[in-house]
């Protein structure tokens, strides 16, 4: 099959006779079976140590330097990484990369934070709010928002291997219908009418052929391939693959399988750049192929340091929300081991290098706009670039980074609904009792894990919407860490009033025809390359496709940040588009700050007795076998205020500790190699220029 721009697939270039799905080879196959038979086979072996609940949910707290180092590598390092950047890169050139590499500067940070989460010495999130402030209520309510959070991670998930998968199971063109041959021939049409519009001006009649050939790609009515490949039974199958190993073994099963598939992930990370490398004439083919302003870290709205700054805001607000935070960092045998996690956050900076290099060559080898779904940029190249045998390992390394994803997320939902509810309402019962629950809530989360990819639209805006969700908790948790002042009243203020603001109001406005017809808001302004851009949507769309002259209408999120601030003097219009996204994202991050700094200065305080035990447990170091720890928690209860000739400022709510010989060293050294990272990502740019 060939698109308009001239590419055509991997599979379709193959012996017919040696295909047996589509443009899958029966070696690619072969493989993929080998790998699924691998991951069950290491969840039966893992499944004789999970029969309490520390030992099912944290490993029983043993796991060492390296295991911490592929769990956190695992769970960071995911196939919707590399998906979503590849994505984005080929849509707005390498400043793509910032949605996910501004992480490279929360580093140092984590070496810090790993720390707390270690210390605070609980197997759930939701349990740090009955241990600081003495609320069930708040608990539950974490555990029932974490749930809505992990559709939304799981269906990422779910999502971002369809697409790669998807595109790798291509329908032969001898064997489309008449529908799918006419939505391959309107998107050639796009290109080629584009194509035009970028040398000079076209007639009328063209250019209302260009308008409505867009209008209908808005809509994802218009394809550059066809695929073979359904999504709900893909979903299904690939559910109970991760259901049924991290059902038998749990956490240890995650762990050993966060082994595999992190080399897995390294490998189908790395496939595709010699080859893609190859494909365009080698590596100074890049300076001529891709558009020199894509090709610029820091160039245009995308790379600006408010852009960045903004970015990195939100998602360092968002990340101390994750429910899987405890399951990581609390399985750490000791302080250090959950430290040294971080080096696995390193290893994903180099791995999201390549995946924007991999958009780059993607702009080289299809041309700016060259997929009518950019979200298969990563799947295309694949297919294109990959020979028999190859294909298979790329699939197994997709399925191993989103499965490894996925059953993070689903134990950490199920320690949360078992710890939260279950024991709540039935105390008395048995461990094992416990775990049976845990392992029912894993199947029935990855259920909805599989509802939730359904409805997912394109990658850009479920990036956005995966930096936001978590950030109603998030400020919550970073502040119990560090301020003794806050109270439970404030944290249900801010987290409702939060979710309303940040999740309802934006996500839900389109399905309100007052409100999506609205034409206050369908208003625009002009990017950078001149083009109309909406102001307050996602999309603007005809409200009937067949008639130019109909009223435009709101597509996907709404941007509720930016109309409540142009309701206090701000006029997004004049914005630039990363301007306004900046917006939204420094609104998002600050918003929960404001409200749980504001009712808690009017609320009563916490029980002081509460509070001091809280915090004199997090100034006591983890001793290092379990009697020392045991010790050490005994006398922190009898003096909580034992180590507070530690704090920084003493006589404040702040709960910041001085630092010692380990926090100076490892936050140097973490400073050091996000700067080298970040230098050697711009030298790699240079050179490609």
């Amino acid at each position: 099959m060939r698109t308009a721009a001239g590419f055509s697939f991997a599979g379709n270039r193959r012996p017919l006779a040696l295909v047996t799905f589509g443009s899958l080879h029966f070696v690619d196959i072969a493989v993929v079976v080998a790998y699924l038979a691998a991951v069950l086979y290491i969840g039966k072996r893992a499944s004789g140590g999970t029969g309490s609940e520390e030992g099912f949910f944290l490993a029983g707290r043993k796991l060492g330097k390296a295991y911490q180092f592929f769990l956190t590598f695992g769970n960071a390092t995911e196939p919707q990484g590399a998906v979503s950047t590849a994505s984005l890169v080929f849509q707005r050139g390498v400043t793509g990369v910032w949605f996910s590499f501004q992480t490279v500067f929360m580093n140092p940070w984590f070496w810090f934070m790993n720390t707390w989460f270690r210390r605070v010495r609980l197997v759930t999130a939701a349990e740090l709010f009955e241990d600081r402030f003495g609320s069930r209520g708040l608990a539950r309510l974490y555990a029932v928002f974490q749930v809505a959070v992990a559709c939304v991670f799981l269906g990422f998930g779910n999502y971002a291997a369809y697409k790669i998968a998807s595109s790798l199971v291509v329908k032969p063109a001898a064997q489309w219908s008449a529908a799918e041959r006419a939505a391959v021939d309107a998107y050639r049409e796009l290109r080629q009418i584009e194509t035009q519009a970028s040398a000079g001006p076209l007639p009328a009649a063209t250019s209302s052929r260009l308008a409505a050939l867009r209008d209908r790609n808005a809509r994802g009515e218009l394809h550059s391939y066809i695929t073979l490949l359904r999504s709900l039974p893909f979903y299904v199958v690939f559910t109970l693959v991760v259901g049924t190993y991290i059902v038998l073994g749990g956490m240890a099963a995650a762990a050993v399988n966060e082994a595999l598939q992190g080399v897995l992930i390294i490998v189908f990370s790395v496939l595709l750049i010699p080859t893609g490398l190859a494909a365009i004439g080698g590596w100074s083919q890049l300076a001529h192929k891709v558009p020199k302003q894509m090709a610029n870290l820091f160039a245009g709205e995308g790379g600006s340091p408010v852009f960045i700054g903004a970015v990195l805001f939100v998602s360092l607000v968002q990340i101390h929300g994750l429910s899987h935070n405890m399951g990581i960092f609390g399985s750490a045998r000791n302080e250090f081991a959950a430290r040294f996690s971080v080096t696995g956050n390193y290893l994903k900076r180099f791995m999201i290098i390549l995946w924007a290099f991999a958009g780059l060559i993607a702009i080289a080898l299809f041309g700016v706009g060259g997929l009518a779904d950019p979200d298969v940029v990563w799947g295309a190249m694949s297919n294109r670039l990959l020979g028999p045998g190859l294909i298979g390992l790329m699939l197994a390394g997709v399925l191993a980074g989103t499965m490894s994803t996925l059953a993070a997320k689903a134990l950490a939902i199920s320690s949360l609904f078992t710890r939260t509810f279950y024991r709540h309402f039935r105390p008395d019962a048995t461990a094992a009792q416990a775990v049976t629950s845990a392992r029912w809530t894993i199947v029935t989360v990855l259920a909805l894990g599989v509802a939730s990819a359904e409805l997912m639209g394109d990658v850009e805006s479920i990036v956005k919407l995966v930096l936001t969700v978590n950030v109603p908790f998030g400020a919550a948790i970073l502040l119990i860490f560090f301020w003794r002042r806050l109270t439970a009243t404030a944290v249900w203020w801010s987290v409702l009033l939060s979710v309303l603001v940040i999740l309802v109001a934006p996500l839900l406005a389109a399905n309100f025809t007052a409100v999506r017809q609205s034409p206050a808001l369908a208003v625009t302004s002009r990017n950078a390359a001149g083009q109309s851009v909406p102001v307050y949507w996602k999309q603007l769309v005809r409200t009937r496709p067949d008639d130019p002259a109909s009223p435009l209408e709101g597509r996907g999120r709404f941007s509720f940040e930016c109309w409540v601030l142009s309701r206090v003097g701000l006029d997004p219009v004049k914005l630039t588009p990363s301007g306004r996204e900046a917006a939204n994202f420094n609104f998002d991050g600050l918003f929960p700050f404001l409200v749980l700094g504001l009712v808690s200065l009017l609320t009563r305080p916490t029980d002081p007795n509460r509070v001091a035990q809280f915090y004199g447990k997090m100034r006591t170091p983890v001793g290092a076998t379990p009697e020392l720890e045991e010790l050490a928690m005994a006398e922190t209860r009898r003096q909580p205020a034992r180590f507070d000739d530690t704090k920084l400022f003493p006589r404040s709510s702040w709960e910041f500790c001085r630092w010692d010989r380990v926090d100076t060293i490892g936050f140097i050294a973490c400073c050091a190699l996000s700067a080298a990272i970040v230098g050697l990502f711009v030298l790699l740019l240079r050179l490609a220029a």
